[in-house]
This record gives C-alpha cells, structure tokens and sequence, in this order.
C-alpha cells in the first residue's frame, strides 16, 4: 500500500470545511518535521474554478488528470443537488478499478453512491442524510452512527470533523500509528475517537447525575490503561451507580466503556509495536490486555492481522 499521490475531486458548492480537513492533512508540507510529503492537487471536471457554499471561489490545481495516477482520490462535502458530470464519475469509477484508496467526507457519499462504489459495501455519511443515501443506493450497507466507515479500499465518514477522524485513520493504516499520533498532536485534535454520531443527534436531556462530564476521567483513563478495569470500578470513581454510569458513558462518548477501552488499548499496543521491541507478551501486558492471546484476538477480530505481521509491516517501512 501507498499514499503519496492525493487528488481531490472538487464540484460547485463545494463545503470549504471539508475541503481544508484535506488540505490540512494531505496537502500542508511537514516533510521538515518528518511527516511523509504528499503530491497534492485540488481538481475539478474542466479545471475551471469552482465556487463554495460560503460564497467564494476556488481556482483549482488541474482537471481530472490526477485522479488517473492518485493513490488517494478524496470528495469532500457538496449539495445533494449538485451536478455531477459524467467524466467525473468516469474517473472515479477508474480508481476505484485500479485499486486507488477512495475517500468521501460527508455528502461526499453520494457521489460514490452515484458512481456504484458502495454497492454491497458498508458506508456512512452525516447522520442527517443517512436514510437518503440508503434510499438512493439501495444495495449500499449505510451505517448511520459510524464516524467513518472502510470497506475494503473505500472509506467514507460522517459529517465535517469526522473527516479528520477518517484521513487520521487512514494515516494510521497505511503509514503507522505513530505518524499519525504525531500528525493528530500536531492538529491539536484527538488521534482517535471512540464512539459513533449518536452522540451528537440531539436527544432528550438525561437524567442527572452528579457530574457534568466524564472528560477527567477519560484523561485519566488514557494513562491507566494496563490496570484491570470494570464498569464498577469506573462508576465508583464517578460517584454513579453502574448502571447510570453506563448510561453517562454512551451518551458522552457514542461507546460502551468496553469498546471504548478496547479501541484506546489497541491504539496504545499499535505504538508500542511500532516503536519499542517488547516481546508481544509485554505489549499485551502494557497495554491492558493481559496476555498476548487476548491481544491476537483483538488485533484479528478489529484489525485482520496478528501483532507480529502488524510489527513486521511497519518495521519494514
């Protein structure tokens, strides 16, 4: 796998926000900090420049050319409405072919709805327009509290900054944890989320408990994870009952605490094979999972791989 080449496909109306969420990860140069470089352009179907939905233009780097050699082709957020011509989906569709990664960000989906590239695949987008692009792509598999979504080399992700999440991931895949832990600091956001959109669709207040907000104890968390952890022993720290805690956590975060927990220990045990030489019992222990079968099992069942080949990969690179 690589990422180098990064074209994004831009439309009139085009969201700026979703535009500059790849901008600022593909297309800002940190090679002088260490980070991979990127060949990046921004496209549109003549070259011509295109407008925005906050009302002013963009002249873009080239036409489709680039999406013909890209390793990544990126759509961010557009209308519904918008007019799509019919060589724009041409090329994406021949990217997709010759195994370019494909990613949308947002609305961006429809478009790879449009060109056939969620037929059969699991996908998302925002929360609001879920049941529409279920509706238009009957064979997609829409899941509407996800984040971000990969089937295979296509990823698509919920609404403004869950395209971060999804580039950050792809990152991560291709280039390692560390680089992209390393990018997230830099972006002074989270290197993952845990959780899905539900978190975000207004919802009923909910019962009162005696904190407002579970982020301390998140923080403390992240730096305990080794430590055998219940929901009791979580709740008791909150001063909750287990069950209101439980309630608390999938309200703030759009996980249980066990998913979370597991989605933070994996992150931990990625670093740690990347970058130490601990014997994959060790990174097993450090990271909270207790032994190293435990940590085979979660690495098979949430990643498709084993510690070791995932050691190898990365050490390779």
């Amino acid at each position: 796998m690589s990422l180098y080449r990064v074209a994004v496909l831009g439309l009139d109306e085009i969201a700026p926000f979703e535009l500059g969420v790849l901008c600022e990860v593909f297309g800002t140069d940190r090679s002088a900090d260490g980070f991979p470089s990127y060949e990046f352009a921004v496209c549109s179907p003549d070259g011509a420049p295109i407008r925005t939905r906050s009302g002013f233009g963009i002249v873009p780097d080239a036409d489709l050319g680039p999406l013909a050699t890209a390793d990544l082709v990126a759509v961010p957020a557009h209308p519904l409405t918008s007019a799509v011509p019919p060589a724009a989906v041409e090329a994406l569709v021949a990217a997709a072919e010759r195994g370019a990664w494909i990613l949308s960000v947002c609305s961006g989906a429809f478009l790879l709805g449009q060109a056939g590239l969620l037929d059969g695949r699991r996908c998302t987008t925002h929360w609001k327009h879920a049941a529409l692009l279920a509706e238009r792509y009957p064979t997609a598999r829409v899941s509407p509290n996800e984040l971000y979504v990969q089937d295979g080399r296509v990823i698509t992700s919920a609404g403004t900054a869950a395209g971060i999440d999804a580039c950050l991931h792809l990152v991560r895949q291709v280039q390692g944890a560390a680089v992209a832990t390393k990018l997230a600091r830099r972006m002074v956001v989270p290197p993952h989320r845990a959780g899905g959109q539900s978190q975000f669709i207004e919802a009923p207040i909910p019962e009162q408990v005696d904190c407002d907000t579970l982020q301390p104890l998140l923080e403390w968390l992240v730096t305990h994870l080794d430590e055998p952890l219940t929901v009791d022993d979580l709740a008791a720290r909150t001063h909750m009952a287990p069950r209101t805690f439980a309630r608390r956590f999938r309200a703030e975060t759009g996980a249980t605490p066990h998913d979370w927990l597991t989605h933070q220990r994996l992150l931990l045990a990625r670093r740690l094979l990347e970058e130490t030489d601990l014997s994959v019992e060790s990174v097993a222990t450090r990271a909270g999972f207790g032994d190293s079968a435990t940590l085979r099992h979660h690495f098979r069942r949430r990643l498709d791989t084993t510690p070791a080949d995932y050691r190898h990969l990365f050490r390779s690179r």
